[in-house]
């Protein structure tokens, strides 16, 4: 028997960048990598294949039955009988240790970033701090008309509008005892306390001494005042000669806020990485930031300079010792699912291997290189020795036991001790929801991380239930009773299985970068929801949502939500379906918004490799594309066609519309390939009618087999 075939050129990136920095011999390296894949992709496909025939059980049955007529009771039956429902088994409670703070015992933002552009990824892992100033003063948050209206230049009247509202901030997150921070003048060390200095001549303090953290500089003159609440850090910066502290009465330059705690380097959903070319620079990018080596040269305004990872910093607490603070977030690394392969490597046989179980090895072997190095290293992602895997559309406990069993294997071959590779379980399956108190027991030693996603989730629950019949509008799905008990139960699993002050329990994504006021009055939800992580498109958003907690105290709000009943199963499983006739028109405006959007993101994914982008709406909305976006749409249009809300004829007619308005909106970009002119021949045109006309038949509703094979064709035609 033969051994592996590896791409050239991803092997010299493994021994020449990556084995030299570990202790590991590339010839035994390859041996392990070898039996590994021997051993975990005949059970890879084996659960793949499960997925299949569950699939094609359920399609049967709706074929069969009227889903409606029936009752839940009987559809949860027929579920249990054919192992798609499993037994959820006894209480318990998860056992992962060597977890750090970020994710056990804080809340706050994360960032979700495609490790392949390495722009974003920087941005990403320095955004654990962040302007207040800037955030306010540069988005929707504080009004852009009248008097406050941006300009070319800086607007005093809108800056003061930032000063107001920071001393707000001051006011409700680090409260003086009798006076606001508006009256004071003056911020000041004395005695190992914080003193703030009053218009009126008196002195006073914090309602709560024990808010004070450190400080920079001296005593009387500090430049840097440090403040915790709940659990994050505030700093005061104190510049009286800045421009914003010149026209300051206590000379505060800016209150800069801890953000984004945590960061997902994401290989999945938001990146494109269909061949070794692609997948070696993922990886380059991980070991950059592992090392902390990434850099990259930015040009901005006329300018270039080079953007590279914070380093953390050292201050002066209250009484004179040294207090260490950390300026980049906690990194997971998503690694994609078990669904496709990739010739980077081919086994014994010829096959291209599971791509998952590579992302598994190599990202665990860069992780590797961070938990042998030294407690007091610059750059150090996990102080507690951890390495942190986000894994995504696994289908139930199974694949989760396949999972973890994987990390065991390659924890082996890497000479890494026992869970030392944590688990992130993304809840955003159908039979993982159902399941999720089973999936957690299968990685109760791993755990560190669930979350909800209602974009892939409702993907899934469209492809699943295709037969059942055709679904409601996609905004109206929103607010159907699943979806809040979808939410609900993934927090009252995970609390009930003490993922509280172990894990995260996370949300979901804001997907209007540009609308951020809007963010500020909806997304406190997640805060009060008992999430103690929720997902922001951009650093900018993550220091205004880290504001929500501020205001919420997320652990008290967990408390209470242990007190109430658990989210209902069968809510869980009332499936969507349409329950009125829609007119000619509401079919056609939902057709044009689905395939807009769809046209929009395929057409930067096939031609540039573009993974996740802000891309405009129908009505010239930036929202926040990725594969999960593209999945529930493709899957909705598919199961309208498939139900006879529409026909072929109409889809593409309207797709050649749409093709048009999305050449006219990238009109300004040099790299953009024109669609309407073309559309029988161009690839990205090519690429969503089929997502859209073959979507009954894609595993699971899944889009990546269609955008791999058109994205390759497209390199290959352009090479």
């Amino acid at each position: 028997m033969e051994g592996l075939t590896i791409n050239t050129e991803f092997r010299q990136f493994v021994e020449d960048e990556v084995l030299p920095l570990t202790t590991l011999s590339a010839d035994q390296f390859w041996e392990d990598v070898q039996s590994l894949v021997e051993e975990f992709s005949p059970i890879n496909a084996a659960l793949l294949a499960k997925r299949d025939d569950l699939q094609a059980q359920i399609d049967t049955w709706h074929k069969q039955n009227d889903y409606a007529a029936v009752g839940i009771e009987t559809y949860q039956q027929f579920l249990t009988d054919i192992g798609y429902l499993v037994d959820e088994g006894e209480d318990f409670a998860i056992q992962t240790n060597r977890v750090d703070a970020e994710i056990a015992t804080m809340a706050g933002p994360q960032l979700v970033v495609p490790m392949k552009n390495a722009r974003f990824a920087l941005n990403a892992v320095n955004a654990r701090w962040g302007s207040l100033y800037d955030s306010l003063y540069g988005t929707d948050v504080i009004d852009r008309s009248g008097k406050l209206a941006p300009t070319s230049s800086y607007n005093p009247e809108r800056g003061q509008e930032v000063i107001n509202r920071g001393r707000k901030f001051l006011d409700e997150t680090l409260p003086l005892a009798g006076c606001s921070h508006t009256e004071v003048f003056e911020y000041r060390v004395e005695n190992e306390q914080f003193v703030a200095l009053v218009n009126d001549g008196s002195q006073t303090g914090l309602k709560q001494p024990q808010q004070f953290v450190a400080y920079d500089g001296p005593e009387a003159t500090p430049t840097a005042l440090f403040f915790k609440h709940n659990g994050l850090l505030v700093e005061l910066v104190i510049d009286p000669n800045s421009s914003i502290g010149k026209a300051d009465t206590a000379g505060v330059g800016d209150i800069r806020l801890e953000s984004a705690l945590t960061a997902i380097m994401d290989c999945e959903d938001s990146v494109a990485a269909v061949d070794s070319e692609e997948k070696i620079e993922v990886y380059r990018n991980c070991l950059g930031l592992m090392t902390g080596d990434l850099e990259e040269t930015v040009n901005k305004g006329g300018k270039s300079f080079v953007r590279k990872m914070q380093k953390n910093t050292v201050h002066t607490r209250a009484d004179g010792m040294r207090h260490f603070i950390s300026r980049r977030s906690l990194m997971f690394i998503r690694n994609v699912g078990h669904l496709m392969t990739i010739n980077t490597i081919r086994d014994s046989h010829g096959a291209a291997i599971p791509e998952g179980i590579l992302d598994g090895i190599i990202t665990a072997l860069i992780g590797s290189i961070d938990v042998r190095k030294e407690l007091d290293s610059e750059i150090l992602n996990s102080r507690e020795g951890s390495i942190y895997i986000v894994k995504p559309k696994m289908h139930g406990p199974e694949e989760v036991a396949f999972t973890c069993a994987l990390f065991s294997r390659i924890e082996q071959m890497l000479g890494l001790s026992a869970n030392t590779i944590k688990l992130g379980i993304m809840d955003e399956e159908r039979r993982t929801t159902v399941n999720l108190k089973a999936c957690i027991r299968e990685a109760k030693h791993r755990c560190v991380f669930i979350n909800t996603g209602f974009l892939d989730r409702t993907g899934d629950e469209i492809h699943t239930s295709m037969e059942a019949g055709p679904f409601m509008l996609k905004d109206q799905i929103k607010t159907q009773p699943w979806i809040a008990a979808y939410e609900n139960w993934n927090v009252d699993i995970g609390l009930a299985c003490g993922l509280q002050g172990r894990a995260q329990i996370g949300k979901g994504m804001w997907a209007k970068p540009d609308e951020m006021a809007e963010m500020m009055a909806v997304k406190i939800g997640h805060p009060l929801a008992g999430a103690n992580t929720a997902w922001v498109p951009s650093p900018t958003a993550a220091t205004l949502h880290a504001m929500h907690y501020h205001q919420v105290d997320v652990f008290a709000e967990q408390e209470k939500i242990k007190l109430r009943d658990r989210a209902s199963l069968q809510d869980l499983l009332t499936i969507p379906l349409l329950t009125e006739t829609l007119t000619a028109e509401q079919v056609e405006q939902e057709l044009e918004n689905n395939i807009q959007g769809i046209l929009g993101y395929v057409v930067r994914w096939i031609d540039q490799g573009i993974g996740c982008s802000k891309v405009p709406d129908i009505n010239n909305v930036g929202l926040m594309e990725d594969r999960a976006t593209l999945r529930i749409s493709s899957q909705h249009i598919a199961n309208w066609l498939h139900h006879d809300l529409c026909t072929k004829a109409q889809v593409l007619s309207i797709m050649q519309r749409m093709a048009a308005v999305v050449d006219e909106q990238n009109q300004d970009d040099p790299d953009y390939r024109p669609m309407a002119d073309d559309t029988d021949n161009n690839m990205a045109f090519n690429a969503a009618k089929f997502l859209i006309f073959l979507g009954c038949d894609q595993p699971n509703g899944y889009t990546e087999p269609l955008l791999h094979h058109y994205r390759i064709e497209q390199k290959a035609q352009f090479a």
